[in-house]
């Protein structure tokens, strides 16, 4: 097949096929349709084409711009020239027909489609674009129209006419309601005016398909209506409603079930709210504020009370006060203050109530206030135990007083008072601490307790303690002497204790309401200085008491106990003055011999035999110093320090270098005695040994002498004498030398018996010196540590401990690994030996032969 425009001279046009060609000489374009076989002249072109007819099947449509002109028997109508004559700027719809070609000049607006269906309950709204007379109705449609092409139908488009949008039908169920409006004047489905922007509403059950010019607004559904539910409607237009009653514009009403079952809201009206039905039963009552009337309209400023048993619907305009109350019933430990708003005569009591009035209404009873009064608040009896108590104000007179031990109600002109303490009181309070069992214990979390103001103050004071309480009113001060409990009156409040603590002292570092009588003990550090110019770093610890002796009888002495603020650092400072001008008055070294007299002598004194006293005593608050304990000793200065350690090492060596000598002196002298014996037992020996031997010469004369009267007799007396004399010898000689041993081997074992106890001696008592150096050692270390401890403090130390490991473990958290291995290159690792110890020995165990028994 030839493609568009090419220069073949041979066409051949297959059936329902067709070309345009356009001649050169008269440029006209000509149709020619298959089937045939074309031959192109030298001044035709082939401008279109072979191309397939257009077919429409049944059902079907297409649009075709510029169509021909047709005449009678439905031929093209050709002009003079022989051009097919075109109606420019139309359009044609073509339905179901033979397959035709398109003329040089039309053009395929719209390809082949279907028609458009349309099912039962919708439209199509149509528009008219030219003015035309409806072949269906004969009507006339002018530009602009538009209507509707109701279903089941086809619709056949025609040029006139555009489809704006497909309308389907709302279906309207039992209870509901569609609201339309109408877009232009026009006239609804039931004959009726409509004007623009009216809206009305369809109930009728069903599918309601709306016209042309109207269009659904909403859905409207009804409100159904029971005996605990009304619908509070208003107006939002003068109208009639469908009871005929003429309702104004803004005008509210309740519509309840006894009027409809189901009420749809009409396009005049609007739902404000469902009110729900208020019911009360015989302990409830309520007060309806704005009351509606009896001629429906509401009584503003009025008020109007509603006891149970009883159900009704709040009015428009109508609210309840504080929503429904129950009914005050009273017991006999209750009533209730109410206040007069209103004058008004008081049914119960016959009196005349002004505004502003108070009183109490006491139980049992149940009442109901009227709506001329305010119920002011509800009062029950509180019930207090003998130590229990509360602060009453009388609202009149302003006096304030303690209420205790007994079951006690307010009355209408009192009410309870808070009683204020000073902050720092009412933390010793809430602390919960026993000043006694807690005294040392500054650092533990407080219990918080949360204190009731209006109750009266209670204290339980301690054995062998007191507390100071101060009148403000009556300008008197009491002290109490424990264990007792003190209850705080209105006026009166707790004299507080700001004592010195730590080590050395510092003040107000003890907060305390008790005052402890002791005996207890406290520690103070001082710094002193010899006459020497040695500084000196005590540690001292005094134990103390007061003397209340007389104070349970006579107030004056007992007030004694508190005339001084802080009798902890009045004290140490006292004693700390007597011990410094004492030892500086001496030198370092008669005071690191006679430390502690000389500390006891300065602070007791001494009496007229000049034996020192048994206690110092402080005459303004009575307080007695009974003992002083020297805890530690270090000197402040480094070199003094020095100094004194070098000495302590040298009186040391010198002892260990003397038991030394003495025990090696000791052990040298019992050698001696050893080699003396041994020396004396040798020549012994020795003299035995010369005693035989002559013995033996006396022998060998007779032996000679023998010899000389027969030489067999003589030698073989000789032999046998000889042999005896050798044999005995040899005894002799074996018994001698196992004396020997025998006292050479006790001499030795004595000799290093004696060695050994004399070393055991030294080392023993080497160790005791040791040991009594350590043991000094790590007194002045523990001190010293201490010292720097509670210099640095312990939250410092901890600090300090956990930075490095945090900081390694915040680093290495940063770096995101799941798993790390760090080793330096000194050790290497093997991994073989590694894997093979966690995974176990996986090969065969060797079998071990038992050995043969031998």
């Amino acid at each position: 097949m030839s493609k568009k425009g090419s220069d073949e001279n041979i066409y051949r046009i297959p059936p329902y096929f067709y070309i345009h060609i356009l001649d050169q000489n008269t440029n006209v374009t000509r149709l020619e349709v298959g089937p045939k076989t074309f031959i192109r002249q030298d001044n035709e072109k082939v401008i279109y084409g072979p191309e397939k007819m257009i077919t429409i099947p049944p059902r079907n449509y297409c649009i075709i711009e510029n169509p021909v002109v047709k005449d009678e028997d439905d031929k093209p109508v050709f002009d003079d020239s022989g051009s097919v004559r075109l109606r420019f700027a139309d359009q044609e719809v073509r339905l179901s027909q033979e397959p035709f070609p398109l003329y040089p000049g039309e053009v395929l607006k719209q390809s082949v489609q279907p028609l458009k269906v349309v099912p039962a309950n919708t439209a199509l709204r149509l528009r008219a674009i030219l003015d035309f007379e409806d072949e269906d109705d004969g009507e006339r449609r002018v530009a602009g129209d538009e209507w509707l092409f109701e279903g089941p139908g086809t619709y056949i488009p025609c040029k006139e006419v555009v489809v704006e949008e497909t309308i389907k039908a709302t279906i309207i169920k039992p209870n509901q309601a569609i609201k339309l409006r109408a877009r232009k004047e026009t006239k609804d489905r039931s004959g009726h005016a409509r004007v623009t922007g009216e809206e009305w509403l369809v109930k009728k059950v069903g599918a309601y398909l709306p016209g042309a010019y109207e269009e659904v607004v909403d859905v409207v559904d009804a409100y159904v209506l029971t005996d605990k539910v009304a619908l509070h409607m208003r107006a939002t237009r003068t109208f009639k409603d469908k009871n005929g009653v003429t309702r104004k514009n803004g005008e509210e009403w309740l519509i309840k079930m006894e009027n409809t079952e189901a009420h749809i809201p009409d396009v005049n009206e609007e739902v404000v709210g469902v009110i729900p039905i208020t019911t009360l039963t015989s302990r409830q009552y309520c007060v309806i504020l704005d009351p509606v009337g009896l001629d429906g309209k509401p009584q503003l400023g009025q008020k109007k009370l509603v006891k149970g048993e009883r159900s009704f619907f709040l009015l428009p305009g109508e609210k309840l006060e504080k929503g429904i109350q129950n009914v005050f019933v009273l017991g006999e430990d209750e009533g209730v203050i109410l206040r007069a708003n209103e004058t008004f005569k008081d049914k119960d009591t016959d009196e005349e109530r002004r505004p502003g009035d108070r009183w109490m209404i006491r139980g049992p009873v149940e009442y109901v206030p009227p709506v001329e009064v305010e119920v002011v608040t509800k009062r029950k009896a509180i019930p207090l135990d003998q130590n229990e108590g509360i602060y009453v104000r009388d609202i009149k007179s302003g006096k304030v007083r303690a209420v205790v031990g007994t079951t006690y109600m307010l009355t209408q002109d009192e009410e309870l008072w808070s009683k204020e303490l000073p902050p720092a009181v009412e933390e010793l309070l809430a602390e919960g601490k026993d000043p006694l069992a807690d005294r040392s214990d500054r650092s533990r979390p407080t219990a918080g307790l949360k204190r009731d103001k209006t109750k009266v103050i209670n204290y339980r004071v301690p054995h062998n303690a007191a507390v100071q309480i101060y009148d403000y009113k009556e300008k008197k001060a009491r002290v109490v002497f424990g264990p007792e409990l003190v209850m705080l009156g209105p006026d009166e409040q707790f004299t507080q204790l700001s004592l010195s603590g730590g080590k050395p002292k510092r003040p107000n570092v003890i907060k305390a309401l008790c005052l402890l009588l002791g005996p207890d003990f406290c520690t103070d550090i001082i710094t002193i200085e010899t006459a020497d110019h040695a500084r000196l770093q005590l540690q001292l610890s005094y134990n103390w008491h007061f003397d209340v002796t007389k104070a349970h009888t006579d107030p004056k002495e007992a007030a004694k106990l508190f005339s001084v603020p802080d009798f902890v650092g009045d004290a140490c400072k006292a004693i700390a003055s007597r011990v410094r001008g004492a030892v500086a008055q001496c030198r370092f070294d008669d005071f690191h011999k006679n430390s502690a007299r000389i500390i006891r002598v300065s602070v007791f004194g001494t009496d007229e035999n000049d034996k020192v006293r048994d206690e110092f005593r402080f005459p303004p608050n009575n307080l007695v110093i009974t003992s002083i304990d020297i805890q530690s000793v270090e000197p402040v200065d480094q070199r003094t320090r020095d100094a004194l350690q070098k000495s302590v090492q040298l009186a040391i060596e010198i002892t260990t270098n003397s038991q030394e000598a003495s025990a090696r002196h000791e052990a040298e002298r019992m050698e001696q005695e050893a080699k003396g014996r041994l020396e004396r037992q040798k020549i012994t020996d020795e003299a035995e040994a010369e005693k035989a031997r002559s013995e033996l010469l006396d022998l060998q004369a007779k032996s000679a002498a023998v010899e000389s009267t027969g030489q067999a007799k003589a030698e073989a007396q000789s032999r046998a004498e000889a042999a005896k004399i050798e044999g005995e010898a040899a005894v002799q000689q074996a018994k001698l030398k196992a004396e020997a041993a025998r006292i050479e081997a006790e001499s030795e074992l004595e000799r290093l018996t004696r060695a050994r106890e004399a070393e055991l001696k030294y080392v023993k008592e080497q160790d005791e010196l040791e040991i009594l150096k350590s043991k000094e050692i790590s007194t002045i270390e523990t001190s010293k540590f201490k010292d720097m401890v509670d210099a640095v403090g312990s939250d410092t130390i901890q600090a300090i401990s956990t930075a490095g490991p945090q900081m390694q473990v915040k680093l290495l958290k940063s770096l995101g690994l799941k798993s790390t291995l760090i080793t330096d290159g000194n050790s290497p690792i093997n991994l073989f030996n590694t894997a093979n110890g966690l995974l176990g020995n996986l090969g065969p165990t060797p079998a071990v032969e038992d050995a043969p028994d031998e």
